[in-house]
This record gives structure tokens, C-alpha cells and sequence, in this order.
């Protein structure tokens, strides 16, 4: 299988049960199936014809696991992050010496902006940025600016009760959008396919007939299969303990 390119992970820490959690009430996670889930991912994301990069772990930050979060990277420019949980921010400087060594031009979002990559969907030369909690009008605006001379056109899309715009709401390869209508607008997106599973909503095209998807989202993933595409399922229940998805968990960069 030809390589599709080169996928940024970043496995969990001991601390990875201290991470944030903001819009469900908190559980004991398992660090020890958390490390498995995140090895049989990476595992996923290999045999789909992506190379696997390993940034450094972050011991000190419960959250580094979703590396999502630090970076958004379109096509050769990588926009470092500001994340809105100050605690986050140390996460992103291990991130930015890999993005740099492969090439790519940086960029970074600054004070008084805010900006998770989480809430940043890429679908063409549209890029939906989701306001809420952790991203504000000003890393929204840091962003188009930096985005506009490689013609793409930044949406602003006000978040319901939901941690991240992509925890409601991706894009397949066929340019429609599987989304939870209670969570975000379904007016502002086009040919919308409204889902009713948390773990249907977050998706990640892996190139080709490929999405992977949650094992919490069984319904979606047979609608995939109906669809013509070939679900990649994954187990991640002890990172959606702590408000994780699939996409979060890494940075695709296709054809590097």
C-alpha cells in the first residue's frame, strides 16, 4: 500500500486522568487500556497507509494526548495554536520542533486570541472554526488572516454545549457533513446527514473509501458501510471519558 503521508500521535501520559473535563460530569479513567486504545489507534492509522511520527510525550500535560489541539495545518503552513485552557499551552512547543523538521512554514495565533485545532474543519477551500469555550473571535480572525492567501474562506460557527466544533460535527469524502443538530447549526453546512450518535458525529477520512470512527458509534458505522465507505473502527472509550474523539487524537499531513 503506498504511504498517504505522515500522521502526528502523541501517546498518553500518567497523568492522563487529570485531564480537562468540561461538559460531562468526570469518570475514572484507565490509564493502562487508555496507553492499548492509543497503540491499536496508531495500529489503525498504520495499516491504512499512513506513517506514523511519534512527538515526544508530555508528562506534565493531562491533555497531550489530543495533539489535534496544538497545530492546524493547511497545505505547507502550519498555525501553532493558543489553546483556551492556559494548562494546554505547554503542549504546543514539543509540537511545533516536529512540525518544523518536516518542512513545513509556521505560524502562531497570539495573545489576546485563542484557538484550539479542534474546533478548526477543513472541507475544500471552506475552513468552519467553532466558537465556544476554547476558541474566541480574535484566534478566529488570527487565523482567516493567516489562511486568506491560500484562498481559503473561514466560517465562524457558534458552538452549543459541546467542548470542540469537531465533537459535532466533520466532513465525509463526498463533501456531506455528519453532524448532531442539538450541538451546532445545521443551516450553516450543506447536505447535511444528522446522526444521532456523540461518536458519529467525529470522523476521520483517511484517504480513499477509508473513515475512521468510534467503536461508540456502531449505528453511523453501518451507515458508512451503506454509503459505500469502509468504516476503520477504533475503541477509544477511555479518551471519550475525558471529551476526546477520533479526530483529536491526531494531525494528518497527506502526502508528507
Amino acid at each position: 500500500m503506498p504511504v498517504k503521508g505522515t500522521v502526528l500521535v502523541r501517546a498518553p501520559g500518567m497523568r492522563l486522568a487529570e485531564g480537562i473535563v468540561t461538559h460531562i460530569s468526570r469518570t475514572p479513567v484507565d490509564v493502562v487500556l487508555a496507553r492499548a486504545q492509543h497503540a491499536a489507534y496508531s495500529e489503525a492509522l498504520a495499516a491504512s497507509g499512513w506513517m506514523i511520527r511519534q512527538v515526544p510525550a508530555a508528562e506534565d500535560c493531562p491533555d497531550s494526548v489530543f495533539i489535534e489541539d496544538t497545530v492546524v495545518v493547511c497545505e505547507d503552513l502550519a498555525v501553532l495554536a493558543r489553546p483556551g485552557a492556559p494548562a494546554r499551552r505547554a503542549e504546543v512547543p514539543g509540537v511545533a520542533g516536529i512540525i518544523r523538521s518536516l518542512g513545513l512554514r509556521t505560524a502562531g495565533i497570539h495573545e489576546p486570541g485563542t484557538l484550539d485545532g479542534g474546533d478548526v474543519l477543513q472541507v475544500g477551500h471552506l475552513v468552519y472554526v467553532g466558537r465556544g469555550g476554547r476558541t474566541n473571535g480574535a484566534g478566529t480572525g488570527q487565523l482567516r488572516a493567516l489562511l486568506a492567501p491560500l484562498g481559503r474562506t473561514v466560517i465562524a460557527v457558534p458552538l452549543g454545549n459541546v467542548l470542540h466544533l469537531k465533537s459535532a460535527v466533520t466532513a465525509l469524502p463526498d463533501g456531506t457533513f455528519l453532524l448532531l443538530p442539538q450541538l451546532v447549526p445545521a443551516g450553516l453546512f450543506p447536505a447535511v446527514r444528522p446522526v444521532d450518535e456523540e461518536g458519529g458525529c467525529h470522523v476521520v477520512p483517511l484517504g480513499g473509501d477509508q473513515v475512521l470512527i468510534a467503536a461508540s458509534a456502531p449505528r453511523t458505522a453501518e451507515l458508512l458501510d451503506d454509503l459505500g465507505f469502509t468504516p476503520v473502527v477504533v475503541d477509544i472509550s477511555e479518551f471519550e471519558k475525558l471529551e476526546g474523539c477520533v479526530t483529536c487524537l491526531s494531525v494528518l499531513l497527506p502526502g508528507r
